[in-house]
């Protein structure tokens, strides 16, 4: 069965199918917020309505005076007489033609602005939704509301609420007119409009459901069309033809039958609505002759009401009209609204990225010069809930400086000395003996540390290993920005109920190589998509220098990371666009440099317009390693300190990738990486090398360490056991 989300529907100019949108007054009052930014344009499409139907009303009624009252019945003196209600008459209708052409101007000005900040709040919307949200939404889902529902709501506004407005005001002003003429005329006029009412609904109602129907029916061919198409290699590969024909013919068929119902009930009920109009006409026609000989009902009211007699149909059938138009429209701005509604990505961190610099002592401070920085430090307000302390280091342990140690930490910090203000640093010996420590640099470190509480509520303390930057009198801590990442107890689900990471503890110092191989589905990629908080975790603690991740904004957290992904994606534009696009202020230079780093130059330089290339359809005038190198240029140029390489030479040759190692190791080289990899020649000089299955870790070591222990990486890597 054809994949029919992403399908591209009907276009507005078509008879559009009805779906009535779920909450009418709140989907109506939003959308003509978009109309009335500005109230005296929609006066003026007032006026002008009121006006254009004013003056065909009025012209209707002065040609009968005119006909009747003085032609007939000699009312003129002279042809100047006519010939100066003849100008009048011309008047009445230029006025009226002025009013239409205003409104129609003022409308289609009002309906593509309101449009296009409709389409520009909802593009906007989008870039703040969490990547949970196009998980569960197609691309062609989203870009029908850019289109075909837009394109809806456009026409509405443009169009059919001018003509539902003007057809209202027409249909009330011939009837209080027919009522002027002849009350009793016009009790044979309701019977007549009650039956059109009638057909209306009844025809109507089977109309709208049809189209709905065609409209479902249209939107499974042309998705089938659609995966037909992109398919046909793969159709012809194994000789479905004739198949792919016979599916097609079912979904033809299916909207056919839906289309010819559709068909016969919208244009039936026209003629079935004239006809009962016709028959009310000679009704009218024959009532108002008894009233002429009985009553002395005047002959020139008799023609006029008859006039109107014939045209009271006419806005009934255009409000008919207009009013599945609009309702399809309100549905289609709905379901814009339901976007627009989505809950954005939550970002509370209050941690910022700033460009920093060291002077010749080391000391950190903000970045005041030009160019491109590279030294980054994290700026945390002191209001933050964190503080920065000074810890000591012993064997592994952080120990915070001033306060009382817990009893088995081998320290201990005693009151100050009689004879002197300061406390007194001490080791505990075997026998619970106390040694004094006066100098601190005999510990194995000291520093500084983070303190907050985890996400169990425990005060906690995390290694910073950068410079600090601790000032008293300024209202923030400047951190060095070093890339050491890790994972304590992490948990995670995609659907509620079905864990996908269970207790993952992972950790990588700056400049440390960490490779991530196993089963495809094992959570690889997950696990690096939770460090750029591209999805929130459900428990445990991820730290980025020593910060909670979630304390950190996203923007700056993605910032100091860069990635490779195994499914590259290139822009429309130049070679040089798509590798700008990892720094936007790169300058050429530094991304011919970036090329040279990912080896990509070579085969940039032999393009017919060498950087000035120009990239359409994803890259489709390159080959899929080719695109994999711009991939790799791209994040080179970016500069991050953190970079996550998801299979990111999943789709070069071996020989190409022989010839990137060495720009790999360049742009690697002093950078926490992050690597996931089915190739394992491509991990084995990495520090840690973390195999994962079913969303655990089995096994984690160097290269050496995990084939002496001859489990789950030994048999992969020798061949016992192939990934899935």
């Amino acid at each position: 069965m054809a994949n029919t989300h992403g399908a591209p529907r009907r276009g507005p100019g078509a008879h559009g199918g009805f779906e009535k949108p779920k909450d009418l007054k709140r989907t109506v009052s939003r959308l003509l917020g978009y109309l009335t930014k500005r109230k005296w344009p929609l006066f003026l499409v007032l006026v002008c309505l009121l006006l254009s139907v004013g003056t065909n009303i009025g012209g209707s009624t002065f040609i009968n005076l005119i006909i009747i009252n003085n032609i007939a019945y000699g009312g003129y003196t002279g042809p100047m007489d006519l010939l100066v209600d003849i100008l009048k008459l011309v008047g009445i209708y230029l006025v009226g033609v002025v009013a239409v052409y205003a409104q129609s101007a003022i409308m289609v000005q009002l309906a593509q602005r309101g449009t296009n900040r409709l389409r520009k709040d909802l593009f906007d919307h989008l870039q703040t939704l969490p990547l949970s949200y196009f998980d569960k939404h197609t691309h062609g889902e989203l870009m029908s509301r850019f289109t075909n529902d837009a394109d809806y709501v456009q026409m509405a506004l443009e169009q059919s609420l001018v003509s539902l407005v003007s057809s209202a005001i027409m249909f009330v002003g011939i009837v209080v007119v027919m009522l002027v003429v002849s009350p009793l005329l016009f009790l044979v006029s309701v019977l007549t409009l009650g039956s059109t009412f009638l057909v209306f609904k009844v025809f109507g109602g089977r109309s709208r459901r049809y189209y709905k129907k065609q409209q479902d029916a249209l939107g499974d061919v042309n998705g089938n069309i659609q995966e037909m198409i992109e398919g046909l290699k793969v159709v012809k590969a194994f000789t479905h033809e004739e198949q792919a024909k016979e599916q097609f013919q079912g979904l033809n068929e299916t909207y056919r039958d839906a289309a010819t119902n559709a068909s016969f009930y919208s244009t039936a009920v026209m003629p079935i609505s004239m006809n009962i109009m016709n028959v009310g006409y000679a009704l009218t026609a024959a009532f108002g002759g008894v009233l002429s000989l009985l009553a002395g009902f005047k002959l020139g009211s008799f023609t006029l009401y008859l006039g109107y007699c014939r045209q009271v149909g006419q806005p009934l059938s255009q409000i008919s009209q207009q009013l599945t138009t609009i309702l399809s429209a309100l549905a289609g701005a709905e379901r814009i609204f339901d976007a627009m509604d989505a809950q954005p990505e939550e970002d509370q961190g209050v941690v910022t990225l700033v460009p920093a610099e060291k002077d010749a002592n080391g000391t950190l401070s903000a970045h005041t010069g030009s160019g491109h920085p590279h030294t980054w430090a994290w700026k945390t307000p002191r209001t933050a809930a964190m503080s920065l302390v000074p810890v000591l280091r012993e064997e592994g342990n952080l120990i915070e400086l001033g306060q009382a140690v817990r009893a088995g930490e081998g320290l201990k910090l005693l009151p100050p000395h009689q004879d002197s203000e300061e406390s007194l640093w001490v080791r505990v010996e075997a026998d619970g003996a106390l040694t004094p420590i006066a100098d601190l640099s005999l510990l194995s470190a000291h520093g500084w540390a983070w303190k907050y509480a985890d996400p169990n509520g425990k005060t906690t303390l995390h290694l910073i290993r950068g410079t600090v930057r601790n000032v008293p009198g300024e209202d923030y801590y400047l951190t060095e920005l070093k890339g050491a990442v890790r994972f304590t107890d992490v948990d995670f689900s995609y659907v509620p109920g079905k864990r996908i990471l269970k207790k993952i503890n992972v950790y990588a110092n700056p400049g440390q190589k960490i490779a991530f191989v196993g089963s495809t589905g094992a959570g690889k990629t997950t696990i690096t998509n939770l460090i750029n908080r591209f999805y929130e975790i459900e428990g445990g603690m991820i730290t980025f220098d020593g910060i909670n991740v979630q304390s950190i904004r996203k923007d700056d957290l993605r910032h100091a990371l860069g990635a490779v992904l195994q499914d590259t994606h290139l822009f429309t534009g130049t070679i040089m666009d798509n590798i700008r696009y990892g720094r936007l202020d790169a300058t050429d230079e530094e991304c011919i440099e970036a090329a040279k780093i990912a080896n990509a130059h070579s085969f940039i330089r032999r393009l017919p317009d060498g950087y000035n290339t120009f990239v359409t359809g994803d890259g489709g005038n390159l080959s899929q390693g080719q695109r994999q190198l711009l991939a790799i240029a791209r994040a080179a140029v970016a500069d991050p300190p953190v970079m996550i390489l998801d299979e990111a030479t999943s789709s070069i040759d071996t020989r190409t990738e022989a010839l990137i190692a060495q720009g790999m190791d360049a742009l690697m080289e002093g950078r926490t990486v992050f690597v996931i990899a089915h190739r394992l020649s491509t991990v084995r000089n990495s520090d840690c090398i973390v195999v994962i299955e079913h969303g655990e870790i089995e096994e984690k070591g160097s290269h050496e360490e995990l084939l002496e222990q001859k489990g789950r990486y030994y048999q992969l890597y020798t061949g016992q056991f192939q990934l899935s």
